[in-house]
């Protein structure tokens, strides 16, 4: 099937393409129960060289740059104590680590997890990191321009490959809270 952006003709649902998905992706997918019905999110197969916004971008067709949205993790700290948390912004944007993030976080201080960090306690790759599959536990602050764009490319949890969702899933995600100006 063609894919509902971009310019991929191979777009398959995601649950019939587990194995190309991390653990805990593949789990959320297969134990899927959002408003909106799993054959809606989608995989579609890229190559992990260019898995990197820009590079993709450049490939796949500019327009993907305001419809696609980068996960990244964020680590915020207060008296001692660190709480991991994932944002999800438009690739156009970049996170409000030190305003919007740091106050919705409670924290006196938050910056992005380290790279060691962030892969261990997802289970997924950098630069594949989704927000499909997170710890349940963990906040996930979601730009609105996120949520209200119809269609959103996301990372599949591996650098090869990518998930095509509307964009209104993500409000429904465990954790999730939606935040204006998270991406600036």
């Amino acid at each position: 099937m063609r894919a509902p952006i971009g310019s991929f003709d191979n777009a398959r649902p995601a649950a019939d393409c587990l194995e190309l998905l991390t653990p805990p992706v593949a789990a959320a997918v297969r134990g899927w129960s959002g408003d909106i019905p799993a054959d809606q999110l989608l995989f579609v197969d890229t190559d992990p060289a260019i898995a990197d916004t820009a590079v993709f971008t450049e490939r796949h067709g500019a327009e993907l740059l305001d419809q696609s949205a980068n996960c990244v993790v964020v680590a915020g700290r207060r008296a001692g104590e660190t709480t991991l948390a994932a944002c999800l912004v438009l690739s156009r944007a970049r996170v409000d680590v030190n305003g919007a993030a740091r106050r919705e976080l409670g924290a006196r201080k938050a910056s992005f997890a380290s790279m060691d960090t962030a892969t261990a306690e997802t289970g997924m790759e950098y630069g594949g990191i989704t927000p499909i599959g997170l710890p349940a536990s963990w906040p996930l602050l979601v730009d609105s321009a996120v949520v209200d764009t119809p269609w959103v490319l996301i990372g599949s949890g591996r650098r090869r490959g990518k998930l095509i969702v509307p964009g209104k899933v993500f409000a429904g995600l465990p954790g999730a809270t939606v935040l204006e100006g998270l991406g600036v």
